[in-house]
């Protein structure tokens, strides 16, 4: 599962990076521009969710320890 989450969050990464170039910065919010803005909004969304799902994992891990 550890491999995984990291993967996930290398690939999520990977669509921010791929989003940012699709960005046209004179018109932020118009046609692909937008819609680049959303893919990095939800691929940040995921590197979040992954990171916090790996931490309570490790929290899981630590209490089972005890």
């Amino acid at each position: 599962m550890k491999i995984f989450t990291y993967i996930m969050i290398a690939l999520a990464l990977g669509l921010v990076i791929f989003n940012v170039t699709l960005l046209d910065f004179n018109n932020l919010f118009e046609g692909n521009s937008l819609v680049a803005l959303i893919g990095i909004a939800a691929s940040l969304c995921a590197v979040c969710i992954l990171l916090i799902f790996r931490m309570s994992k490790l929290i899981d891990e630590k209490t089972r320890g005890n």
